[in-house]
């Protein structure tokens, strides 16, 4: 019963639509009771009322996104939308409340609540943040990786298609799995919850090839987990493997945070701790430890969303050595929490040097030139995010990398742009990383502009 509740799905299926359904019927109940002549007048004054909190709740709810950017990042046309009509919708509850007795009032009182987890569901349905109640209460989707499941790589992937062109490949499953893992901060110190991995079918196999790697770090508050569930990568790179004899990146999403309140700006900080280390040593070496995986530099990339994405545009080109390759979705232009003044004393012990070298384009910059790529990503309803992927991306060709810009339709700083860029976004990767070539051009794919940056 518990494993059923835990699996409900938060953005189709059964639960929206009933959710909707009972939301509707209950606002209507509260009109439909109040109806004759003595009514009349008490009906419109609950109408204006709601009206005129709809429009304040968009006014307000507007200075805190786009004004004041009290999250960082603004929430977006269609989350302020939908808050506000809630916030309208709650307004006229009250006022029913209010000026009425008996049954009428009893209705209201049950409507308000409804209405409040509808407003939450269909926020959330705009973000794709929460997938399933499990994801909303952090218990863990994923069974554990059994390592002594996986074999180290025998062979190059070229071996492995000339195989495959022959129908000599490995026996490997039809889909890739997602497993859960503890990669313990062994030189960092850091602890860290469970990383997520995807493993293709080659990486299944009994004789798996050497596999390029792609870190993707979920953005905060998040969580390892947060990332496969909200951007559906596993059935992107089954996809893909089908394409391509079962050969896909392998896809690890470490812990960047420790937990869901902590921002750890992706660095080695008295606040967090040791994070870069966590994340450029410890993760590294327990990947190239334990996974069929190749080492080379050009065979390696690191991306995420929002923080996570920022978080790839500060190590990658601050570990050229490491990662060939970038993928920031909705990233910062520069790390972010709280007051610059504030976090400068507390992450870094208040010395601004420290603090610029982690700026994206600063350490761009210093570490050019470079012969990296960078397919960077935002939303395009995320004007912030749009405008730091074209000066982030300037920054990369100047420095000589190969970047692609690429803004998405219909969506902001969420999910849902997770989910358009990342087909165009593996395809491109992996071709970069000699899994395959490009069968189409990137403007080709639904939903996508490429820009110059």
């Amino acid at each position: 019963m518990i494993d059923w509740l835990l699996h409900i799905h938060l953005l189709r299926g059964w639960l929206p639509t009933l959710w909707l359904f009972i939301t509707a019927i209950v606002l209507l109940a509260t009109f439909v009771m109040q109806l004759g002549s003595k009514h009349r007048k008490k009906i419109l004054w609950q109408i204006l009322i709601g009206l005129l909190s709809g429009a304040a709740g968009y006014f307000v709810t507007w200075l805190i996104s786009d004004v004041f950017v009290v999250f960082g990042v603004s929430l977006g046309i269609r989350v302020i939308t939908v808050i506000s009509l809630g916030i309208g919708s709650l307004g006229y509850l009250i006022a029913v409340l209010v000026m009425n007795h008996g049954i009428r009032r009893v209705i209201s009182i049950i409507a308000i609540p409804i209405l409040v987890l509808f407003t939450l569901l269909r926020v959330n349905m705009v973000y794709g943040e929460f997938i399933l109640f499990s994801s909303v209460f952090g218990v863990p989707v994923y069974k554990t990786l059994n390592l002594e499941t996986v074999h180290h790589a025998s062979m190059s992937v070229a071996q492995w298609d000339a195989l495959a062109a022959a129908n000599k490949a490995p026996a490997h499953p039809n889909k890739g799995e997602v497993r859960s893992i503890t990669i313990a901060g062994t030189k960092s110190g850091f602890n860290p919850r469970p990383a997520d991995i995807y493993l293709p079918p080659a990486a299944l196999s009994a004789h798996p090839p050497k596999l390029p790697v792609l870190v993707m770090l979920g953005g905060q508050p998040g969580s390892p987990d947060r990332f496969f569930t909200a951007s559906d990568i596993s059935k992107v790179l089954d996809a893909y493997a089908s394409a391509h004899h079962g050969l896909a990146p392998i896809v690890v999403s470490p812990d960047q945070n420790g937990s869901t309140r902590n921002n750890s700006l992706c660095i080695n900080s008295p606040v967090v701790g040791n994070v870069e280390t966590y994340l450029t040593v410890d993760v590294t070496n327990w990947i190239t430890k334990e996974l069929p995986v190749s080492t080379a530099t050009d065979q390696w990339g690191i991306g995420g969303f929002s923080q996570g994405g920022t978080c790839a545009t500060q190590l990658g080109p601050r570990h050229p050595k490491l990662y060939g390759h970038m993928l920031p979705i909705d990233g910062e232009i520069a790390p972010t929490q709280g007051s610059r003044e504030e976090m400068i004393n507390r992450y870094f012990n208040g010395d601004e040097k420290a603090y610029k070298e982690q700026i994206p384009i600063v350490a761009i910059q210093q570490h050019a030139p470079s012969t990296q790529t960078m397919f960077s990503v935002a939303g395009d309803q995320d004007s912030r995010s749009t405008g730091n992927i074209h000066a982030i991306g300037r920054a990369g060709v100047e420095a000589g990398m190969t970047v692609k810009t690429v803004v998405t339709a219909h969506s902001g700083h969420d999910w849902n742009t997770v989910k358009t860029a990342l087909p165009p976004a593996i395809d491109w990767l992996s071709a970069q990383m000699g899994l395959g070539t490009m069968t189409k051009d990137l403007n080709d794919y639904p939903n996508i502009t490429v820009v110059t940056p």
